[in-house]
């Protein structure tokens, strides 16, 4: 089968095709034929060597987020050939990453993508999708509390606006000026500009600090100021803070642990159905394109996912 993969690490240019075995399903486990593979920022740290490779074997496939049709089911599979579907993969996993032409997936990893979305738009809602719904757990935040989004513009910032907004929080985030019309559209309650003090601009609406920041920004530090005593500040990256600071819990998302969540990615479909979350493609590319993928992501400036088809 056709993959995209690393044999050494670096910048784009060492993704390239591979051919490789096809695999085959084990029980309660289906074979995806992939059609479409979100590219994110996760994808360019096993490009570059980012994560513990240590139990794994070149090559190295990126790619968390999958969708295509089921065409081989295992034994005792609740699926069945023929079905759409997205799914999480995980690349350092036994399975490997998504940037493949055929994935084997648990049944427990897979959803059905939602009604009236394509497959390029399912395969931007797994990985970003179940970190947004661990962000919101993590802060634990009831209806009529504010939420700080860093990064409000970028697809994990998106997706937590608009679920946020789904449990009656209070949303403040930031955005650059060209991008204030995609994130009020999301439903924030307030919108920033993007830039230096935001802590001090957050205060200045809220004296006394906001229930929770989820950092998808990677602010770290610079946005702690804005939480409340015993506050909480999510972070998505494993920061925990550089030192005490006041009484605030510090939480990181580790989205790996979502592998097995089917319900939860099954209600990221409704709430794709439901018309709450924004499935949002930024362009299409086929898969032998990964390399000028991962430029234009590391770039900047790509509003949703950028998709590569196989």
């Amino acid at each position: 089968m056709k993959a995209i993969g690393v044999t050494e690490f670096g910048g784009p240019e060492v993704l390239t095709v591979q051919d490789l075995p096809e695999p085959h399903p084990g029980e309660k486990e289906v074979r995806i034929r992939v059609r479409a593979a979100a590219v994110s920022p996760t994808d360019t740290n096993v490009r570059t060597g980012a994560y513990d490779m240590s139990r794994s074997e070149p090559p190295y496939m990126p790619g968390m987020d999958a969708a295509g049709v089921i065409d081989e089911v295992g034994d005792g599979s609740t699926w069945s050939v023929g079905d759409a579907v997205m799914a999480i993969a995980l690349p350092l996993g036994h399975h490997g990453g998504a940037y493949v032409e055929y994935l084997v997936a648990p049944d427990d990893s897979i959803a059905r993508i939602p009604a009236n979305t394509t497959l390029e738009e399912a395969a931007t809602l797994p990985m970003n999708g179940l970190t947004a719904v661990q962000i919101l757990e993590l802060a634990a935040l009831q209806p009529g509390q504010v939420l700080a989004v860093t990064g409000g513009a970028g697809t994990l910032g998106n997706y937590t606006i608009q679920l946020a907004k789904q449990q009656g929080l209070v949303v403040i985030t930031d955005a650059a000026p060209k991008d204030r019309p995609l994130v009020e559209g999301l439903g924030a309650d307030h919108v920033l500009d993007r830039g230096a003090d935001l802590a001090e601009r957050i205060r200045e609406i809220f004296p006394d600090g906001v229930d929770a920041v989820a950092d998808t920004a990677l602010l770290h530090g610079d946005v702690v100021p804005a939480v409340r005593d015993q506050g909480v500040f999510v972070s998505v990256r494993g920061w925990k803070g550089d030192r005490p600071t006041r009484d605030i819990r510090f939480e990181a998302v580790w989205v790996f642990d979502e592998y097995l969540s089917a319900a939860k990615l099954d209600g990221l479909r409704q709430a794709v159905e439901d018309g709450i979350l924004t499935a949002r493609v930024a362009d299409t590319l086929a898969a032998e394109d990964a390399p000028e993928a991962h430029r234009r992501l590391e770039a900047g400036g790509v509003r949703g996912r950028l998709v590569l088809t196989f």
